[in-house]
């Protein structure tokens, strides 16, 4: 495996799009989802970041399973969402290729009667995009290349990796 991006330029990139996220939202009832599980170390440095009052929840994605490294089927949880009526509410996922997961998951929560819906991600694969959407924040854009750690995983190893990692071939 060799490392894409240091766990000190993450730490930055993070709280910067923590002080961004703050300016935009100030004043507004702000919800911020975490798509889990990928999301969970992104959305615990980041909440601490956006120094706002605001509410924290949980939405379940998934589009890979097991030991693939290619997106399939997307399957939606909600049973984990909060009450976000009249809410603005800012999704946090850790990554976006296909785009399919994060467009899906807006258009999830817009049936829920929130006042807006904005997205935030670590890491953008730009050239992979199959839907017409994009974040409203990242924090890093990065090339065709299946990454692990900060939260990112293969077949669930790796998330606890403090940086972002491009596995090889023969790590899978």
């Amino acid at each position: 495996m060799r490392r894409l991006i240091d766990e000190s330029d993450i730490r930055d990139e993070v709280t910067a799009l923590g002080k961004q996220i703050a300016d935009d939202f100030q004043g507004c009832p702000l919800t911020v989802l975490g798509v889990v599980t990928g999301s969970i170390i992104l959305l615990s440095d980041l909440i601490r970041k956006i120094d706002l009052q605001l509410r924290v929840g949980l939405i379940q994605a998934s589009s890979y399973r097991g030991r693939t490294t290619k997106p399939g089927e997307l399957t939606i949880n909600t049973e984990l969402l909060p009450d976000i009526e009249g809410r603005d509410v800012l999704l946090v996922d850790d990554i976006f290729d296909t785009g399919r997961t994060l467009s899906g998951l807006a258009e999830t929560i817009k049936h829920h009667g929130p006042n807006s819906v904005h997205t935030a991600v670590l890491l953008w694969k730009e050239d992979c995009s199959q839907v017409q959407f994009e974040p409203d924040y990242h924090c890093f854009k990065i090339p065709e290349v299946f990454v692990v750690g900060y939260g990112l995983d293969y077949n669930d190893d790796y998330r606890h990796l403090p940086y972002i990692g491009v596995l090889e071939e023969s790590d899978l």
